[in-house]
């Protein structure tokens, strides 16, 4: 499975996340952080759902609460919610990458 394109040297996290949908319904999918994109892949079928260069992204939101839930703020697209045991790191990989504005929010 390889799905990096021309830009992409580095991948700085890949594990799997619950992905929620606009209705509300999760799914599990493995997210890629490169120096260059945000992939999206289906694990079972090995697809790749979605691919966000890192320079359309304008933040990520963290939910202040201690469930591990996090936003990627695209406003050319439609925003990324996921949730994940390890989003210190996905946040950590997200600023190597981008350095990117981390903000807390409930909303």
């Amino acid at each position: 499975m390889m799905f990096l394109f021309s830009g992409d040297q580095i991948v700085l996290f890949a594990d799997r996340v619950l992905k929620f949908t606009g209705s509300g319904k999760m799914k599990c999918r493995i997210l890629l952080v490169t120096d260059f994109a945000i992939y999206i892949v289906d694990p079972e079928t090995d697809s790749l759902k979605r691919r966000i260069a890192l320079a359309a992204v304008e933040k990520i939101c963290l939910s202040e609460l201690s469930d591990n839930f996090l936003a990627v703020i695209i406003p050319t697209e439609y925003d990324l919610l996921i949730a994940s045991a390890r989003k210190n790191e996905i946040v950590a990989a997200f600023v190597e990458a981008y350095e990117l504005e981390v903000v807390s929010s409930n909303r």
